[in-house]
């Protein structure tokens, strides 16, 4: 994780890996955030697919934040930096200057969080800054959804009495372990078949993020649950607690289709003993598919966490307040 400035005084960027999730950690929790980018875990899972790298932009001895470099050389883009508020501004204009000194091209910012486009305040002559509408995450009550009270919530509450009733005898319920390792991959196998011809592309990438935290299971601290029915894994959960905002992340969550009940069974037991007292419960996005956007509609949203797209337009020139944060950088 060591990552500093080159003798250009441009930071270094290098490849994240399991073992600096314990060192990173402290970035994520400098300002509040309410995507689902505000865990590390979220990070790793997705780590590969966007060949995720980090450098750590430091003024002197202090930490300023976290800096993130995704895509490929010919399209490259960056996350919205790890940061507080103040540092924001030094730490965005690090990236623009790396963008434009070292790539050769301008500034992209993919799933910026709304919180962190508004501190910035980026001027719409220099910079285009738009809502990316699919990539919003659903943000849900944590009382209403380890109880399944209220009218609303009714039908997914029958559904969780029918499981019970059905299997009350018959589950259990307990964290994964390092040595379910082969269970999980048989019930992805048997899960992924399941989906035919219908699989998207983000089902294959979150599979394999997946297959990646089993690979590092004794190197991360992941909160984790899982439904064996007769003994066999029918179900599991991955998350983790954004601590700052008291919100759990639900990363992952996979259950055998043709049980009735069982989505209902592990969203709920996972939630009541893994994350009892989280305020809010963040389910991500639904990647732009009708079908999971109808089903996280389902549990009746109580907001949004919406992203945005930032992209600096041609012959863009840095703020007053970006070239003192430079400066002073």
């Amino acid at each position: 994780m060591d990552s500093q400035k080159n003798q250009g005084g441009q930071p270094e960027f290098h490849h994240f890996h399991a073992g600096d999730i314990a060192g990173y950690a402290h970035f994520y929790e400098l300002r509040s955030n309410l995507t689902s980018d505000s865990t590390p875990l979220e990070s790793f899972l997705w780590r590969k697919y966007f060949d995720a790298r980090a450098a750590v932009l430091r003024d002197g001895e202090r930490e300023l934040g976290l800096l993130w470099l995704y895509g490929t050389e010919e399209e490259p883009y960056a996350a919205m930096p790890l940061a507080r508020e103040e540092d924001l501004p030094a730490c965005f204009a690090a990236l623009q200057r790396y963008f434009r000194e070292v790539l050769k091209k301008p500034l992209v910012v993919k799933l910026a969080d709304e919180g962190a486009v508004n501190a910035l305040n980026l001027s719409p002559e220099k910079y285009l800054v738009e809502e990316e509408e699919d990539a919003k995450d659903y943000l849900y009550d944590g009382n209403a959804l380890r109880t399944l009270s209220g009218r609303k919530l009714h039908k997914k509450k029958n559904h969780y009495n029918n499981f019970m009733k059905n299997y009350g005898e018959r589950f259990s319920y307990r964290p994964l372990e390092c040595s379910d390792h082969d269970a999980v991959i048989r019930f992805l196998d048997k899960w992924r078949g399941g989906k035919g011809e219908e699989v998207e592309s983000h089902l294959d990438r979150e599979v394999d993020g997946i297959h990646d935290l089993l690979n590092h299971c004794s190197e991360i601290s992941a909160e984790t649950g899982a439904i064996f029915i007769d003994g066999e894994l029918e179900a599991f959960s991955v998350g983790s607690l954004n601590r700052r905002d008291n919100m759990a992340v639900i990363h992952i969550e996979k259950a055998n289709p043709e049980i009735d009940g069982l989505y209902q069974a592990i969203n709920k037991e996972f939630l009541c003993r893994a994350f009892p007292e989280a305020a809010i419960i963040n389910r991500e996005d639904d990647v732009g598919l009708e079908g999971l956007r109808k089903s996280k509609l389902s549990y009746y949203p109580s907001g949004f966490a919406k992203k945005y797209l930032i992209m600096e337009r041609s012959g863009a020139e840095l703020s007053a307040d970006q070239v003192q944060a430079e400066m002073q950088y």
